[in-house]
C-alpha cells in the first residue's frame, strides 16, 4: 500500500479508542516475530514532562554515538512524528512498507488492535529493522497496562511528574496514579522526578516489590544561572548545563533526565559528560512553551490539563512579566477546561477561542461564552487559522500571544505560524 492507504489503515480503528491491556499487542508482535525482544529501552511514564524527558534522553544518547529511537504520542500533525531515529522521522515509504507488513500480520486476529497499539507495534518493528541500539519509549496512558509495557525489563525505567489526569482509568489520587505508572518497574534501575507524599511512597513500594533500584531527582541541588526566552543555564549537583526548553519545570525535567543517564551509566552505557551536556543543550520539543514567532512573540504550548497550565502560567509570568498578553485558548470537552481557563484568566488581556480538531473538542462559542460570564474579554473564531491570525494581530505591536489548552490545536497553530514564513 502507498502512504495514504497506510495512514488510512492506521486511522481506521480510531473509533476503538483506548482499551488498556497487553493481550492484543502481545499477539500482534508475536506474529511480527517479537521485534521488541531485540531492542533495549529507556521506558518513560508520567503525567507531565515525559515527552520532554524522552527528547532530552534521545538527544544525549545520540550525542554519545548510539543509534537511538524515540517513540512519542500523540503527534502534532503527522503520525510519522511518533517514531524517529536520531531525530529523523520515519520516511513515508518506510511507514507505508511497515504498515503493509503490519496489516498482513494483523489479518485474522480475533480482536482488533487500537490505533495506539498498531502505532506502537509499527514503531517497535521499524526500530528493530533499523537496528537501534536503544529506544526512548514514552508510554501513552498509565504504565502497567499501556501497550508499550509489552517490553521486557528496560535498561532504565523513568517516572516523571505525577498529577491528576485520566482519573477514570488510572485512579483518583496521586498514589493510585503513581502505582499504575510504576507498573513499568520490572527490576533493574529506575529514575524518577523529585516527587513527595503518596506518589513518592507508591513508587518506593513498587520498587521494593520488583527489586528495582530507584533514585529520585534532588531539586534542592538545582541552581538556575541564566534564564531568558532564548534558553536556560543551570547548575545541578555542581555541574553546569544548558537547555533550550523554557520554564522552571524544564529544569526539573532536565534533572530527571540527568538521573536517568546516571542510572544508564551504572548499567554499563558509555555516556560521556560532554555528550550529556550537548544532548541537553540541543534537545527540542515542539509546542512546549515554544517561541515560534518574534515581533510580537507568539508562544505555542500544548498544555492540556490544569497541572500543565500551572506551568504555562508560571512561564508567562516568568518570561513576559510586564507584557500585554493575548491568549489563544481551546480545549477538549472531557478535560477540566474551566479549571484551565481560570488559571489563565489573570494573565490574559483578552482571549481568542478556537475549537480543536477533535470529536471531543469543546466548541469555541461555548468556551467564549463561559469566559465572558467570568467577566473576561473573549471572542470565538470559526477555524484555528483565523484564530491564530487574530491572536497575532491583536498582540501587535507591544504585546505577545500564547496558544494553550490543547495539544491538537497547538500543532495546527504551530503549522500555520511556520507556514507564514516568519518562524524563528
Amino acid at each position: 500500500m502507498d502512504y495514504a492507504a497506510a495512514l488510512a489503515y492506521m486511522e481506521g480503528v480510531s473509533w476503538l479508542g483506548s482499551r488498556p491491556g497487553l493481550e492484543r499487542i502481545e499477539r500482534l508482535l508475536a506474529r511480527l516475530g517479537s521485534p521488541q525482544d531485540s531492542l533495549r529501552f529507556v521506558h518513560v511514564a508520567g503525567t507531565n514532562g515525559k515527552g520532554s524527558v524522552c527528547a532530552m534522553l534521545r538527544s544525549a544518547l545520540s550525542a554519545a554515538g548510539y543509534r537511538t529511537g524515540l517513540y512519542i504520542s500523540p503527534h502534532l500533525l503527522r503520525m510519522n512524528e511518533r517514531m524517529s531515529i536520531d531525530g529523523v522521522e520515519i520516511p513515508d515509504g518506510e511507514f507505508a512498507a511497515g504498515v503493509t507488513r503490519l496489516a498482513r500480520s494483523a489479518e485474522g486476529m480475533d480482536e482488533s488492535c487500537t490505533e495506539f497499539e498498531l502505532c506502537t507495534a509499527l514503531a517497535l518493528d521499524w526500530f528493530a529493522a533499523r537496528r537501534c541500539d536503544i529506544v526512548a519509549l514514552e508510554t501513552g496512558l498509565g504504565g502497567r497496562l499501556d501497550a508499550t509495557n509489552v517490553i521486557a525489563r528496560p535498561e532504565c525505567a523513568v517516572i516523571t511528574n505525577i498529577g491528576l489526569d485520566h482519573c477514570e482509568v488510572l485512579g483518583g489520587t496521586p498514589g493510585e496514579i503513581a502505582r499504575e505508572k510504576a507498573g513499568i518497574f520490572k527490576g533493574g534501575r529506575a529514575a524518577a522526578y523529585g516527587l513527595s507524599g503518596e506518589a513518592r511512597d507508591a513508587l518506593l513500594s513498587r520498587a521494593r516489590e520488583t527489586g528495582t533500584e530507584l533514585r529520585f531527582a534532588d531539586f534542592s541541588a538545582l541552581e538556575p544561572l541564566e534564564d531568558s526566552a532564548a534558553g536556560q543555564r543551570f547548575r545541578y549537583r555542581g555541574r553546569e548545563y544548558s537547555i533550550g526548553l523554557l520554564g522552571e519545570h524544564q529544569l526539573r525535567n532536565a534533572a530527571t533526565a540527568i538521573g536517568a543517564v546516571e542510572q544508564l551509566r551504572a548499567a554499563g552505557w558509555d555516556i560521556p559528560e560532554a555528550a550529556l551536556r550537548a544532548g541537553l543543550a540541543s534537545a527540542r520539543w515542539p509546542a512546549r512553551f515554544e517561541r515560534v514567532l518574534t515581533g510580537p512573540d507568539f508562544v505555542v504550548d500544548g498544555g492540556h490539563n490544569p497541572q500543565c497550565l500551572e506551568a504555562t502560567a508560571a512561564a508567562l509570568r516568568r518570561y513576559y512579566p510586564h507584557t500585554r498578553r493575548v491568549l489563544l485558548f481551546g480545549a477538549l470537552a472531557d478535560k477540566d477546561w474551566r479549571g484551565m481557563a481560570r488559571l489563565l484568566a489573570p494573565l490574559a488581556e483578552e482571549f481568542v477561542c478556537a475549537t480543536p480538531d477533535s470529536p471531543r473538542a469543546l466548541p469555541a462559542e461555548e468556551l467564549a461564552a463561559f469566559l465572558r460570564g467570568e467577566g473576561l474579554r473573549a471572542e470565538a473564531f470559526a477555524d484555528i487559522d483565523a484564530a491564530a491570525e487574530a491572536a497575532h494581530t491583536r498582540a501587535a505591536p507591544d504585546g505577545m500571544a500564547c496558544c494553550a489548552g490543547s495539544l491538537y490545536m497547538a500543532g495546527e497553530v504551530r503549522r500555520y505560524l511556520m507556514e507564514r514564513g516568519e518562524g524563528l
